[in-house]
């Protein structure tokens, strides 16, 4: 899998920046509101971060790959 370089570059700050941010934002905020399911919703965030880092690797060794 090959991304673009539009795509590669959101994604990329997605899940090193944005999503990062989003699971410590509602992990904080939702146990100070005793908001829903807080451990839930954090893990889930980091597991799509994960993901998504996955998917930037995967397309980085492909790019890598046909380079040489």
């Amino acid at each position: 899998m090959k991304l673009n370089n539009k795509v590669y570059d959101v994604l990329k700050w997605v899940a090193l920046l944005l999503l990062p941010a989003l699971a410590t934002f509602y992990g904080i905020v939702g146990k100070t509101w005793e908001l829903p399911y807080v451990e839930q919703v954090v893990v889930t965030i980091n597991a799509l971060g994960v993901f998504i880092g996955a998917i930037i690797g995967l397309s980085t060794a492909t790019y890598n790959k046909e380079e040489k």
